[in-house]
């Protein structure tokens, strides 16, 4: 089940990147649906899986020793899958739009995604794996509106994918060409390990 979770929660983050861009709102609008997708997500997932969505997150967690090895390929594979199916829901839904590809400065990009993307993995190892926070009621919203933060500060530069698995949907959807995608897989994965080596520094004896 927890797989079907994780395929679920980013279904619907994906989808919604992809309708509210690909001829959708202007301005505050696809930020503002993003982080709240993806807070809502969170509370109806995470007791099942621990509402990961990402797999950049998925690894942070990991190395943090809060995910077991044997549910990282499972995790990161539906992580992927719910991408692709939303994204072909998105074209479908949107009538095969035409979109143009984003060029962003691939060094500017990277130290976007890796800067947003460290900021999330490090979030959700504090407000949803600490043992100095557990059973506190606002970790869906911390992580939501650090997605919410990093898509108005850096989304303009580097797509604001943060994640793999939103990377892979945006490059389904043609918002980011396949040339680009390790852009988001070094800075992602990158930014993940540096959180969950950060946090074990921090809080040593937070096992």
């Amino acid at each position: 089940m927890k797989y079907l979770v994780e395929f679920i929660g980013t279904f619907f983050l994906v989808t919604t990147i992809g309708c509210t861009v690909i001829n959708g709102g202007d301005g505050v609008i696809p930020p503002l649906a993003i982080g709240s997708v993806l807070m809502v997500m969170i509370y109806a997932g995470g007791h099942v899986s621990g509402a990961h969505y990402n797999p950049a997150v998925t690894l942070a967690v990991f190395l943090r020793g809060k995910c077991p090895a044997k549910d990282v390929p499972g995790y990161m594979t539906s992580q992927v899958a719910g991408a692709i199916v939303a994204a072909g829901l998105v074209l479908f839904l949107k009538d095969s739009p035409t979109v143009e590809a984003g060029k962003p400065d691939v060094i500017r990009a990277l130290v976007a995604e890796f800067l947003f993307t460290f900021a999330l993995c490090y979030v959700v190892l504090n407000v949803a794996t600490s043992k100095k926070t557990a059973g506190n009621s606002n970790y869906g919203l911390a992580i939501g509106f650090t997605v919410l933060a990093g898509a108005f500060a850096v989304g303009p530069i580097s797509g604001g994918a943060f994640n793999p698995a939103v990377a892979v949907g945006i490059t389904v959807l043609g918002l980011s060409s396949p040339a680009n995608i390790w852009i988001f897989l070094v800075a992602n994965f990158g930014a993940a390990a540096v959180a969950a080596n950060l946090f074990k520094l921090i809080n040593p004896d937070d096992k």
